[in-house]
């Protein structure tokens, strides 16, 4: 598929404004929108939008399927009429600048609880019916996710591993039963998610109205606590317990002695072969139901990926494992058709990756930050068919990686400062923002903290670690006054 030369901005919705303690899809993701628009980006790239497992982390999914209920907007509840303007006037007293995951949860599981027995008391025909409409097209992923959801609350939120025997391993008089005596439960869950793609398909309508297209997420794993693994147990290395008996992770590297340890369970590809990999394809055409592009982090996984004993503290110790290689592709494409994704194509890579990478036609990702030591690719050598980015949500910010570089990189820096034709007056974020728009790649993607000029603080996430992740959010305040005319100003000057 070709990309057209244009600029985008990335910015997960959890990041947005506003006073219900997180992002969400309300008036200021529309506001965003506007904010894109009037600056001549034509692309907003988010993360993986599934309902998020241990950590927070959107890339540790407990469904690959199931959206986040959290980024449901409470103003459009109102405005829908499933809450009253009361239900939602005293909040508690949010932080504006990070989210705080634990409360907002506990508020707007209330909030939800109270949607939903207002939609039963008092929703008209016509929603009812919508409503249906939503659980008969997506009943191959939602009665799965539901019931599974509804079972791990009703166990107070233990791993499914923790469940009764004949639950966990899925024998069919368990399952009867637990439909039974879980159906209203399983009823509000399914209400959830009804909600929540309700909300979505409204928000990217009014994007592409107003010609932005969305640049999703897709994480090559899932959690192990996780609707996927429990009901495909035999697409995972699992042990007869249904305990996992390899995980993922790296092993170590230039930025990590131990590795990283990951912790998802690994696919067996060679179960997923044999029907097509017919998960895989309802995985991705659910996905490109709801963005334009996908972009699928650590695209290495389908090569080689390396599996680690249960129980390990490091990474360290591994072997490495063979994925399905191009005969994923071809297959997906054949059912698909031409495929729009984006390959995450960073990190120590091997030969293999360019050449599946090209052989059908992806886009890679090439990052400035990496693009000035010795033996590194320069801006100006960048393919055309690539997508550049100052830094992404894995990366310091370009504040702190430029005070990090000369502090600790002298020579790095004496390089960049010589490529760029630095200007001291000038924020070095605007300048490596113009160095991406300038580079001959089709896309220029910039993350927002950049643009905002933002220091450590506004940092998304630190690989290999657990605190503090995931959290960052911004406020209108924060936006100068000149932002859009600079960044349209790039756009002419580039032709983004």
């Amino acid at each position: 598929m070709k990309f057209k030369r244009s600029c985008g901005i990335l910015l997960h919705p959890t990041s947005l404004p506003g006073r219900f303690g997180i992002g969400d899809m309300g008036p200021e993701a529309y506001k965003f929108i506007d904010i894109l628009v009037a600056s001549g980006q034509k692309l907003w790239q988010i993360l993986p939008l599934n309902y998020p497992g241990y950590g927070n982390s959107p890339y540790n999914p407990i469904s690959a399927f199931a959206g986040n209920p959290y980024l449901i907007s409470p103003d459009k509840l109102v405005e829908k009429g499933y809450l009253c303007m009361k239900d939602i006037e005293n909040q508690p007293a949010f932080d504006y600048h990070k989210v705080v995951f634990y409360k907002v949860i506990e508020y707007k599981d209330s909030l939800f609880k109270k949607a939903y027995q207002n939609f039963k008391d008092r929703a008209p025909h016509k929603r009812l019916s919508d409503f249906d409409v939503f659980c008969y097209k997506n009943a191959s992923w939602l009665d799965d996710f539901s019931l599974f959801a509804a079972i791990r609350a009703e166990n107070n939120f233990k791993s499914w591993n923790a469940w009764d025997k004949d639950v966990r391993m899925r024998k069919e008089k368990a399952l009867i039963l637990c439909r039974n005596i879980l159906a209203e439960q399983i009823r509000y869950y399914k209400f959830v998610q009804y909600l929540f793609y309700t909300q979505w398909l409204e928000l990217i309508n009014y994007a592409h109205v107003m010609n932005v297209q969305i640049v999703g997420d897709i994480s090559i794993f899932v959690s192990y606590d996780s609707a996927d693994a429990w009901v495909h147990q035999n697409l995972f290395y699992l042990d007869e317990s249904g305990n996992p008996a390899v995980i993922s992770g790296v092993p170590p590297d230039e930025f990590s002695e131990e590795g990283q340890l990951w912790g998802n369970p690994l696919y067996n590809w060679d179960k997923m072969k044999q029907n097509d990999y017919l998960w895989w394809q309802e995985r991705i055409s659910h996905l490109l139901s709801f963005v334009d592009y996908i972009r699928i982090d650590h695209f290495i996984g389908f090569i080689r990926y390396w599996k680690v004993k249960p129980g390990s503290k490091t990474a360290q110790k591994g072997d490495w494992g063979r994925g399905p290689d191009a005969h994923f592709f071809s297959t997906i494409k054949k059912y698909l058709g031409e495929l729009p994704i984006i390959a995450e194509d960073l990190g120590i890579i091997i030969p293999r990756v360019n050449e599946l990478r090209d052989e059908f036609g992806f886009p890679g990702m090439k990052i400035l930050q990496y693009s000035f030591a010795e033996h590194d690719q320069r801006p100006h050598e960048f393919e055309k068919n690539s997508i550049t980015y100052p830094g992404t949500h894995d990366n310091d910010t370009i504040k702190t990686w430029f005070e990090n570089l000369k502090k600790y990189e002298p020579g790095i820096y004496e390089t960049l400062i010589k490529y760029i034709e630095y200007d001291m007056d000038e924020s070095i974020c605007w300048q490596m923002i113009e160095c991406a728009y300038s580079t001959p790649s089709n896309w220029a993607i910039i993350q927002f903290q950049d643009i905002l000029c933002l220091g450590a603080e506004a940092r998304m996430n630190r690989p290999g670690t657990i605190e503090d992740n995931w959290v960052w959010r911004f406020t209108w305040d924060m936006v100068a006054d000149n932002v859009i005319q600079k960044l349209r100003e790039l756009v002419e000057k580039y032709k983004g």
